[in-house]
């Protein structure tokens, strides 16, 4: 998998401090560049004589005709600032194309109960499958609990209104606000595992619900997991994404320049077709090692969250820091 070079189509302000960007596909790259509903894409720039790469999930469904993504500026961040206030249309920008697993494929015909727990930009991929749902399975009903500290800071807010309006009442939206008071409680406050708990009160049935998606903060879907599943749904009915916490996690660490040490081991990689063998240290990753030995492994986070970097371990044993 590279990184193909694609020209910004169109850029929207959503909120005062987020972005949705659509990519002009050339011909040539439509095959490569066909997604499934809840992916995300890789962006690469150079800022500053840096290389920053970052994932943001595609919002757009799969009969909407674009690949559009949403951004939201995080404070403090390198990258989405720029994305937010210095990208134009016109603008390239290098990027992956589709991965991920987060999501549902769309059964023609299909009646599903579906329920959906996002808070801030989490409603990026979530948007996607009620999209492709709303075109594609439109007997199948979805409930969504939508996290935000304010009216003003929901994402795709207007475009939420307009699914729901011509869905025929088979999507529900329900805005929870954490610093703006409703007039109903429930919907007051942040979407922790006794709010969720209380919500899903409110869908009908448990044993009706056919799939659960979280898409938030990593404290946030680590409580509804274990709230979810403690309320009677089971764990293969759940899926989640998880969003780095913060632009700069899991950041590179500065490798020693010793030679490697006894007690790292040696590896064989495979990458687009070539075998390389190389050294690793006992206190670096395998991508750490790969870059140490200039290789071009797909990266984004670094944390090992977005599995942008995942690999199929063939022989030989490895594990997941943390």
């Amino acid at each position: 998998m590279k990184f193909h070079s694609l020209v910004l189509a169109d850029l929207r302000r959503e909120t005062a401090d987020a972005v949705s960007i659509a990519f002009a596909i050339p011909p040539a790259l439509r095959e490569a560049f066909t997604f499934r509903s809840g992916q995300y894409v890789t962006l690469r720039v150079r800022k500053d004589g840096e290389e920053l790469r970052r994932s943001y999930s595609i919002c757009s469904g799969l009969d909407d005709g674009e690949l559009r993504i949403g951004v939201k500026q995080v404070e403090g961040g390198r990258f989405s600032p720029f994305a937010c206030n210095s990208l134009k249309v016109g603008d390239t920008i290098d990027v992956l194309p589709p991965q991920g697993n987060f999501g549902v494929t769309p059964a023609p015909g299909g009646v599903r109960r579906l329920v959906g727990f996002a808070a801030g930009s989490g409603i990026t991929p979530i948007l996607s499958i009620i999209r492709t749902l709303a075109s594609r399975e439109k007997a199948s009903r979805f409930s969504l609990f939508y996290g935000n500290r304010a009216s003003a800071s929901i994402m795709f807010r207007e475009s939420l209104e307009d699914l729901k309006d011509s869905a025929m009442g088979a999507l529900s939206v329900h805005h929870i606000l954490s610093r703006e008071a409703q007039d109903v409680s429930l919907l007051n406050g942040r979407i922790d595992a006794v709010k969720a708990g209380a919500l899903l009160k409110t869908v009908g049935p448990l044993e009706d619900i056919d799939g659960v998606f979280l898409c938030g903060p990593l404290a946030m879907t680590d409580a509804l997991l274990v709230a979810l599943q403690d309320a009677g749904i089971a764990r293969e009915k759940i899926q989640r994404e998880v969003f780095t916490p913060a632009e700069g996690a899991g950041a590179p660490r500065a490798a020693p320049a010793a030679a490697p040490r006894a007690d790292g081991a040696k590896l064989s990689l495979r990458i687009d077709g070539a075998t390389h063998a190389i050294a690793m240290r006992a206190d670096e990753t395998v991508l750490e090692a790969a870059q140490r030995y200039g290789l071009d492994m797909p990266w984004s986070c670094r944390a090992g969250m977005c599995c942008t970097c995942r690999a199929r371990l063939v022989s030989g044993t490895a594990a997941m820091p943390g």
